[in-house]
């Protein structure tokens, strides 16, 4: 399947950055790219002087953020004809976590629930042109057929896809930032197999009800499927 664009997405996480901590900001905008999957393991980002211009810094900041993640082991630099930049494949393995406090827990996936839950709703209340209608029942497919390796980066695109459909812009920034915190701690446990029997049927019903333009039952399905993984973070972090 070719992936869908996700214009609204990309605009997010190549956003311009904050003049007072341009390599800070730059180095998190790039994680939150890896972390989020717009860019897959192995595919390369974009070139330096498009992502300077697309951060509105310099190329000397762009070249030592890259810096800083390649000797993390997140990006790997090529050279030659075929050269640039590439997210890692494997990326490398994330820090155990330990305890998350849970005023910090609560708060991201309180603010997750509202995001993600308004955005169903507000999908589903769209008259959706047949493209867009076949870009979300893709990216479901996408993620049903997904390998263990790349169910989550699958998943996190789905629920993008959603929050994209709603046709809000500034949801689509809140709802990046808030994934990429959320896979940052879902990064650190084990997939389950059941768990993603289970998520990929949830989503079924998710995509069916915005395709049928069912606002309530789009709202509840995914509210429903949240607190599946809720219940998996609050067990293996608090």
């Amino acid at each position: 399947m070719t992936e869908a664009p996700l214009h609204e997405v990309r605009r997010a996480v190549y956003r311009p950055v904050r003049e007072g901590n341009a390599l800070e900001d730059t180095v998190a905008r790039l994680v939150q790219t890896v972390r989020l999957g717009v860019v897959a393991p192995g595919e390369s980002l974009p070139a330096e002087r498009d992502l300077a211009a697309r951060y509105a810094v310099s190329r000397d900041t762009v070249r030592e953020a890259i810096r800083e993640l390649a000797d993390t082991g997140y990006l790997v630099r090529r050279r030659g004809r075929y050269g640039g930049t590439f997210v890692a494949d494997p990326l490398p393995q994330p820090p155990e976590l330990g305890i998350v406090p849970a005023e910090e827990l609560e708060d991201v996936l309180g603010l997750r629930r509202v995001l993600e839950a308004g955005a169903a709703r507000a999908a589903a209340g769209r008259t959706l042109a047949p493209e867009v209608r076949d870009d979300l029942w893709a990216r479901h497919e996408a993620a049903s057929a997904a390998s263990e390796a790349e169910y989550r980066r699958l998943d996190t695109l789905l629920h993008l896809t959603i929050a994209e459909v709603a046709g809000i812009p500034s949801l689509v920034a809140l709802a990046a930032e808030n994934r990429a915190r959320v896979n940052a701690w879902l990064d650190t446990f084990p997939l389950l197999p059941r768990n993603i029997e289970h998520s990929n049927a949830q989503h079924e019903r998710i995509v069916t009800a915005i395709l049928a333009g069912r606002a309530d039952a789009a709202e509840g399905a995914i509210l429903e499927h949240l607190a599946g993984s809720e219940a998996l973070l609050r067990g293996f972090l608090a």
